[in-house]
């Protein structure tokens, strides 16, 4: 019989919600505040917080920190906003830090 494998997905370190799937990175090669972050095209059970305009590595963004739906941990941040041209394609997206998920279905 064969076996059924599911999608790959990452969850909340804390309390392993499922909050984004492998197939939805757009890149690894980002900076989080704590080390190496992930931008996905989506997000699923989480929540976001307030937007603010926050300096980063790239330049002036409108942000907003996306937390667990479940237990409220922050994972990361959503880009709002892009001030500069040239990263206009981050808008809509989501920034999870690697050492806020871990991978499952594996």
């Amino acid at each position: 019989m064969a076996e059924l494998v599911g999608p790959r997905v990452y969850s909340c370190c804390r309390c392993r919600n499922h909050v984004c799937l492998h197939d939805d990175i757009i890149s690894k090669a980002f900076q989080g505040r704590n080390g190496r972050a992930f931008l996905f095209s989506h997000a699923m059970n989480v929540t976001t917080g307030a937007k603010e305009d926050r300096q980063l590595m790239t330049g002036l963004h409108t942000v907003a920190d996306i937390h667990c739906r479940d237990c409220r941990e922050v994972l990361g941040w959503k880009y709002e906003r892009a001030y500069e041209e040239s990263q206009k394609y981050k808008e809509g997206k989501f920034i999870f830090e690697k050492a806020k998920i871990v991978q499952e279905n594996w």
